[in-house]
């Protein structure tokens, strides 16, 4: 795809071909996302990392959004189009209040734009580098989904993105059960966020937690988890291997 571009030098106008830009591969990108259900709405956890490629350049970037009255957006992935996301969204919001009809979109209404977006831009081979998590309450009843970056999307009672997806899931069926209180939903949000620090290079200890329920959407100041780094494993990680190294 190609735009022309008139260009002046003194005698005459030539056009010149400038080719159009994709994002070929994420930049600045966020970790995981962990989400759960609890009795009464939803809680969503994420750090406040930002990383260029392997180096970690930005620590006060918040991943997680409301949409509208009903719903908490969070994203890991690339920054830059989780804020395009977020502009459609805005303007999505703006185009429903506009019927002025005292309805407004709810978390499943959000949820199937959002797989349909980012579905389409797959299609054009020009992706979102985002994998999304969109909770919400509407009418009594918790939503919870999940879409990736080429548009695959489900519903599921608890949801994680990045390596929360291989590390904090087990946690997540051993221990949650749909009468967690606030207070349970945060531990174990805390215990998965703790887990994935030690795991994950990416993973900074600084995160908020986010919850949403009928009343809207809370998202916490960011905090720090106390950790302990004194196992053997991390203190002679190479104990046992094979060579001589």
């Amino acid at each position: 795809m190609t735009f022309t571009i008139p260009i002046d030098n003194g005698d005459s106008v030539k056009n010149a071909e400038a080719d159009s830009q994709r994002t070929l591969y994420p930049y600045v990108t966020g970790t995981s996302i962990v989400a759960i259900k609890y009795k009464d709405g939803v809680l969503m956890a994420s750090d406040m990392g930002g990383s260029y490629g392997s180096t970690l350049r930005y620590k006060n970037i918040e991943r997680m959004k409301a949409i509208g009255k009903h719903s908490l957006l969070g994203a890991s992935g690339e920054i830059s189009d989780f804020q395009e996301i977020l502009r459609y969204l805005d303007e999505l919001v703006l185009n429903d209040n506009m019927w002025d009809d005292g309805n407004s979109l709810g978390p499943k209404e959000v949820h199937n734009y959002l797989t349909r977006v980012m579905y389409n831009r797959r299609n054009k081979f020009n992706p979102l580098w985002n994998t999304l998590v969109l909770g919400g309450v509407k009418n009594g009843e918790s939503y919870l989904g999940m879409v990736s970056m080429i548009g695959v999307s489900f519903e599921d009672n608890h949801v994680a993105t990045g390596f929360g997806n291989h590390l904090a899931r087990p946690i997540l069926r051993d221990e949650w059960h749909a009468d967690l209180s606030f207070e349970d939903g945060v531990k174990l949000l805390e215990k998965c966020m703790r887990v994935l620090l030690y795991r994950d290079r990416s993973a900074i200890n600084k995160l908020q937690i986010a919850k949403i329920t009928e009343e809207g959407v809370t998202v916490s100041q960011p905090y720090s988890l106390k950790t302990f780094w004194e196992f053997k494993a991390f203190n002679n990680p190479t104990a046992g291997a094979e060579g001589s190294w």
